[in-house]
């Protein structure tokens, strides 16, 4: 396998992620886009060379990924009021972390994002032929991330609309997080895009640890979200008939909740 290539992966993602030394929610918002990003361009030019179509689209679809996250993130923090209220109260202890905590974080992010990226890394630096797993897996990755982009344009719309809300139409009306479920669309698309090239324990390792992370991460977001709109729409009578028939994460799977009630 290339290490050297992974070292110059890892070093892509510590300095782009390094953003979240000013904020640290920058770690896994901001610098998470400009990071995949920055590692889709940086595959692209490290196996241009010897790459095969499949492999560019690869790259292209990352490099979109992360340039819609971050362009997405900034755009939001620049123009919603309500948002940047809502950022500094999560960052209201940044003051408080130290240099040492922000870089634990640092760290372990800059492994967790190269490991996303490995199903695509692997099949370069094996030098797999396969075709029809790597494109179907984009294709879902594709699908995953014109959800997610959808769905973020449809709450800002209904955001911008009636402030005081959750938004419940559009993608919302088919799951309550639809954001997330397009973010778990995309990453099980690159998953699975790297399946019928990895060799060895190792990799295999490696690409089911990632994935089980994000999809805990997905999830960690669903509830930090439920718990949040529970507070600020709880007592609203047409919120509470919108939970008790929309899923929380997963459309057509009536999973309405990640909350016990008593925590609530």
């Amino acid at each position: 396998m290339d290490w050297h290539i992974l070292g110059i992966l890892l070093l892509v993602s510590a300095v782009l992620c390094s953003i979240g030394f000013y904020k640290h929610v920058y770690f896994l918002s901001i610098g998470y886009g400009f990071a995949i990003a920055g590692l889709g361009i940086a595959l692209w030019i490290l196996f241009g060379a010897g790459m095969d179509a499949v492999g560019i689209f690869s790259c292209i679809v990352l490099i979109l990924y992360g340039v819609r996250l971050s362009g997405f993130l900034l755009y939001r923090e620049y123009k919603n009021a309500a948002y940047r209220k809502t950022l500094k109260s999560v960052a209201k202890n940044e003051n408080e972390m130290s240099f040492f905590a922000k870089a634990g974080i640092w760290v372990g992010v800059s492994l967790l994002y190269v490991a996303e990226v490995c199903p695509v890394f692997f099949r370069l630096s094996n030098h797999s032929s396969s075709v029809i797993v790597p494109v179907l897996g984009m294709i879902i990755a594709l699908f995953g991330l014109a959800f997610e982009t959808i769905a973020d344009r449809q709450k800002t719309k209904q955001k911008a609309e009636n402030p005081h809300m959750a938004a419940m139409k559009g993608l919302y009306k088919i799951v309550r997080c639809p954001n997330y479920y397009g973010e778990i669309l995309f990453w099980t698309g690159i998953t699975i895009s790297g399946l019928s090239s990895l060799q060895g324990i190792g990799q295999w390792l490696i690409v089911i640890l990632e994935y089980v992370t994000i999809f805990g991460v997905m999830v960690s977001g669903a509830v930090r979200l439920e718990k949040r709109q529970n507070a600020n729409y709880g007592s609203n009578p047409q919120y509470q008939a919108y939970i008790a028939t929309t899923p929380i994460l997963f459309p057509g799977i009536p999973l309405y909740t990640f909350v016990k009630e008593n925590q609530k």
